[in-house]
């Protein structure tokens, strides 16, 4: 059974994170730079204390107009981020995701962040194990 850390292992654990703080201007620039949907919030490098997303960029522009380029992260975040541990399987993460709505979970260790996992990093891991069984479903079937 795949599992998170599997995930990590394989894709690295680096998270960009942001504080705060930080602009909504200055986010929207590093998601752009960084090719990547969302940022972890943390003002320590450890502790999460939200996320912002894509699409917090855009429920902001709507509440916000053009005043949203002034409003931090603080002003946008998702605040109770969903969160799982590395030991957690790939399937139930997915099922997390599927029934919130998120597309991205920081990854706990001992309450501190160890990592992050995008819906696409696991829908890649799932059909990457379900590429392996009918593999080894077909080398069965030709051996007998």
């Amino acid at each position: 059974m795949l599992r998170v850390r599997d995930i990590l292992a394989a894709k690295g654990d680096r998270v960009v994170t942001t504080k705060p703080f930080s602009s909504v201007k200055t986010i929207a620039q590093i998601l752009k730079v960084e090719n990547i949907g969302a940022l972890v919030v943390t003002e320590d490098g450890d502790a999460v204390v939200g996320i912002v997303s894509e699409r917090d960029v855009v429920h902001g522009f709507t509440t916000h107009g053009g005043r949203l380029a002034d409003k931090t992260v603080g002003d946008i975040m998702t605040r109770e981020a969903l969160t799982c541990g590395p030991d957690d399987p790939v399937k139930e993460v997915m099922a997390v995701m599927t029934r919130h709505r998120v597309r991205h979970l920081p990854v706990l260790r001992n309450g501190r962040l160890a990592g992050l996992v995008s819906i696409g990093d696991v829908v890649k891991s799932r059909l990457d194990e379900a590429e392996m069984e009918t593999s080894v479903m077909r080398d069965y079937v030709v051996s007998h």
